[in-house]
């Protein structure tokens, strides 16, 4: 797999991760902190306390993929929770916007087709 799509889940993980993990460490957060299963093909996000990394985690057909992004200035976002909430669901284009230093908080979507609008209505 060489990129994500609107197809995945994508959660974020509100706490705080040391960036030294690697693969075998952010598999235990998502066991442990998450209780979610690494393997389920859903990309988990984790963020540095200063939150100037991220990781993603994610299974592909055959193993592990991870990716890592360092800013070299400013700090990602700080997406909006409930208290106690240890994971955030989070949409493909947010996650687009996230990494690309887009505020999410300030955007706002025009209203677009959707066939989840018509089924419910």
């Amino acid at each position: 797999m060489l990129g994500f799509h609107s197809a995945q889940r994508y959660f974020i993980c509100t706490a705080a991760v040391d960036m030294r993990k690697g693969i075998d460490g952010l598999c235990g957060v998502v066991r442990q902190v998450l209780e979610d299963n690494p393997m389920s093909g859903y990309v988990f996000i984790f963020f540095n306390k200063d939150r100037d990394k991220v990781k993603l985690l994610v299974w592909d057909t055959d193993g592990y993929v991870m990716y890592h992004k360092r800013l070299e200035r400013g700090t990602f976002e700080i997406i909006e929770q409930s208290e106690g909430n240890r994971k955030l669901s989070l949409r493909y284009d947010h996650l687009v916007m996230l990494l690309s230093g887009v505020s999410i908080r300030h955007c706002v979507q025009r209203k677009r087709f959707s066939k989840l609008s018509t089924i419910s209505a």
